[in-house]
């Protein structure tokens, strides 16, 4: 009896337990950027504007999706912060003369042409798009 209750209340316990997000956002980059993997506040530094330079030295140009659900998600996992509080932090650095917003493409094959043709360059599409032409970063 004390067997049974245990797999009961460890079944219930595994299904409260946060599961591994199965992320559709994936982190594209110019074949000049000599790293395979960026950390998640490589990222955040990157978009934010609190970095242009990865720890290698390579000098990083970030492009943004415009107004999507794959925008929404790249921000919640690597940047935290939601689309108004992105824009206004960049807003503040903008008007304080400390940065320039990144490029802000309207669609998913925009950023990986621009990515592509940008060295340097690093992006976000959703794991179906295309892109040929730019690889892939893995993010630890």
């Amino acid at each position: 009896m004390n067997k049974l209750i245990f797999c009961m209340l460890f079944g219930a316990l595994a299904l409260l337990l946060p599961r591994p997000v199965d992320a559709q956002v994936v982190v594209i980059a110019n074949s000049s950027v000599k790293v395979a993997a960026v950390s998640k506040a490589d990222l955040r530094d990157l978009f934010t504007g609190a970095s242009s330079n990865l720890a290698s030295g390579t000098h990083i140009t970030p492009v943004l999706l415009r107004d999507s659900a794959i925008h929404e998600e790249f921000l919640s996992l690597y940047v935290g912060k939601s689309d108004t509080a992105f824009r206004t932090s960049w807003r503040n650095l903008i008007f304080s003369g400390q940065g320039v917003m990144p490029r802000s493409l309207d669609s998913e094959a925009a950023v990986v042409v621009f990515v592509a043709r940008t060295p340097g360059a690093i992006g976000y599409i959703s794991r179906a798009t295309p892109h040929d032409g730019v690889k892939t970063l893995a993010v630890r």
